[in-house]
């Protein structure tokens, strides 16, 4: 007995630094920077660059807890959004938006019911959202949502558009998103983050752009809400142009550099750089200027298997629907050309992708790094909104 008590002990003794360690090295925390470019072959023919700050933490976006609480446990509200978009929803023209989006209830049989039934929920919390905006928006309409398309295309949660969603849309004056921008990230992003720099300074810089939106989304997700804060820049009609990608140009930066805020350790999935093609023909990318991070198959997904290296995550890299991820690994920023890379043939081999078999050497590894991946890609899918 007492060599198996001394055997359990050496094991506890050699777990726990080990385990010490690894959390040391990787971290997710709770605060996340993502740049996107969506190139739209497929529905729109647009470009859209974006910067998106998130948190599921009230205290690195601050909305009050009691009402953080209160539309988190009122399992029929879905997202509230707040948007200088252009025709937030149908028959709003010119003007900002609150929108409160509830599953329908499907008891409600028509629609003065189904408006009745989604104003009884939204009214309980405008007034609130009025004094944390800095608002005064008023009733406008609600709008029952049929069209589900864009969803389907990106994958998307489908918590602000889809079918079976009830908007109830408070409107006031339209506002242009350098002046909505500022007013909003400082009511709601705390000093600390804002002087961190990083992709922040980026959509402070973008929201000066003629076709500039923001929008401010509310998420109920699994007992916490997903905060985000987004800028985002339109490019209409220039997606079937685009042979050669380069996402800087669209971000207006030629260098992308991380936030400090991330200083204090090893964070290398909190800052991402996302681009996504969707076409209605198959594409595949080529002539990649960067570098590809080394991956192994986890579960039907490409799991970095070091994620201190710098490069792309390309899955798929080919079809209809391209996703790609660059990872900064232990760098703190990448230059315009290290991100470029091209649609066509592929001109360079390609960087083969292991079958994941579990190597105990780098089980620990992998392990934080699935949970990890998991909850980023989760957050970059995002959402859309029609």
């Amino acid at each position: 007995m007492r060599n198996i008590l001394l055997c359990l002990l050496l094991i506890l003794l050699i777990a726990i630094p080990i385990n010490y360690s690894y959390s040391q090295e990787i971290g997710l925390a709770t605060f996340q920077e993502t740049a996107q470019v969506l190139i739209d072959k497929s529905i729109t023919q647009n470009v859209t660059a974006s910067i998106t700050l998130q948190s599921t933490s009230i205290q690195e976006i601050k909305i009050p807890s009691e009402l953080e609480q209160k539309i988190r446990e009122d399992n029929r509200v879905l997202s509230i959004v707040l948007t200088n978009q252009n025709n937030c929803i149908l028959g709003v023209e010119n003007e900002s938006c609150i929108l409160i989006n509830v599953k329908r209830d499907l008891g409600d049989t028509n629609f003065p019911q189904i408006q009745s039934s989604t104003l009884e929920i939204s009214d309980q919390f405008i007034d609130e959202l009025n004094e944390v905006f800095d608002t005064e928006a008023k009733l406008h309409s609600t709008l029952i949502q049929t069209d589900d398309k864009a969803n389907v295309a990106l994958e998307t949660s489908g918590a602000v558009s889809g079918k079976g969603i009830v908007s109830a849309a408070y409107t006031m004056p339209m506002e242009d998103t350098d002046s909505m921008y500022a007013k909003i990230s400082s009511l709601l992003i705390p000093k600390e983050i804002r002087d961190s720099g990083g992709f922040y300074d980026v959509a402070k810089d973008l929201a000066t752009h003629e076709n500039s939106k923001i929008t401010f989304s509310i998420i109920p997700v699994e007992g916490k809400s997903l905060l985000q804060l987004r800028l985002a820049v339109n490019y209409p009609q220039v997606a079937t142009e685009i042979q050669e990608v380069s996402p800087l140009e669209f971000l207006k930066v030629e260098t992308m550099d991380r936030s400090s805020y991330f200083s204090s350790g090893f964070y290398p999935l909190n800052s991402i750089i996302q681009v996504v093609i969707l076409s209605s023909e198959d594409e595949s990318i080529s002539n990649i200027q960067g570098s590809i991070v080394p991956t192994r198959i986890v579960d039907n997904e490409k799991i970095p298997t070091d994620i201190t290296k710098t490069g792309w995550v390309f899955d798929p890299k080919e079809g209809q629907r391209i996703d790609g991820k660059y990872i900064f690994g232990e760098k703190t920023s990448v230059g315009k050309n290290e991100l470029k890379f091209s649609l066509g043939e592929e001109t360079t081999p390609p960087v083969p992708v292991e079958n994941m078999g579990f190597d105990e050497s780098v089980a620990v590894v992998i392990i934080i790094t699935i949970v990890a991946i998991a909850a980023a890609l989760f957050y970059l899918k995002g959402y859309t909104r029609k």
